[in-house]
C-alpha cells in the first residue's frame, strides 16, 4: 500500500527542515551531555536524571523518525501557481460566518502544518474540506462539532503571504 502524501506549503516544508536539523544536530548533543552527566553520578538504577535524558533521547529520535517519514511523503504546494479561481492548498481565503456576521482569513495547508490558533487550517478538516474548490461567492455548509450546521460565505481567495 502506498503511503499518503504529506501536502506542504514551502513554508511548512522550511518549518519541519529546520526543526529536523536543530534536532540532528543540537538537541541530540544536548541530551549526549545531559545522560554523560548522569552516568558520573553513579547508581543509574535510581538515578532519575539519567532515566529524563533517556526519555528525552527516546522522544527526540521518535520525532526525528516522524519528521523523516513526513518529508520522504511529501508533496510541495507551489503557492504562486495556486489558481485564484478555485481554493486548494496554498490559499489564504477570507470568510464570512452567516450566522455570527463574522470575518475570519485561513490559510489552507496540509493535514501536517495545520494549526487553527495561527490562522493555518488542513484541508481534511471539515472547514477546509467544505472550501476545496468552491470559489469566491459561494456559501458552504460545515457540520459543527455539535451538529449543528454553520454557513460561511467566501469573501475573497488570495495568494497566501504569511499570516
Amino acid at each position: 500500500m502506498a503511503e499518503k502524501k504529506n501536502i506542504l506549503t514551502y513554508e511548512g516544508l522550511k518549518a519541519l527542515e529546520d526543526e529536523l536539523q536543530d534536532l540532528k544536530v543540537n538537541r541530540r548533543r544536548e541530551v549526549a551531555v545531559k545522560i554523560k552527566e548522569a552516568r558520573e553520578q553513579g547508581d543509574l538504577s535510581e538515578n532519575a536524571e539519567y532515566d529524563a535524558a533517556k526519555d528525552e533521547q527516546r522522544d527526540i529520535e521518535l520525532r526525528i523518525e516522524e519528521i523523516d517519514n513526513i518529508l520522504k511523503n511529501a508533496e510541495v504546494v507551489v503557492e504562486e501557481d495556486v489558481d485564484l479561481n478555485v481554493i486548494n492548498v496554498g490559499c489564504k481565503v477570507k470568510l464570512k460566518d452567516l450566522e455570527f456576521d463574522e470575518i475570519m482569513e485561513y490559510k489552507i495547508v496540509g493535514s501536517t502544518e495545520a494549526d487553527c490558533l495561527n490562522g493555518k487550517i488542513s484541508n481534511e478538516s471539515p472547514v477546509g474540506v467544505a472550501l476545496i474548490g468552491s470559489k469566491a461567492g459561494d456559501t458552504i455548509e460545515v457540520e459543527s462539532p455539535n451538529g449543528d450546521m454553520v454557513k460561511y460565505e467566501i469573501l475573497e481567495i488570495q495568494k497566501s503571504a504569511v499570516l
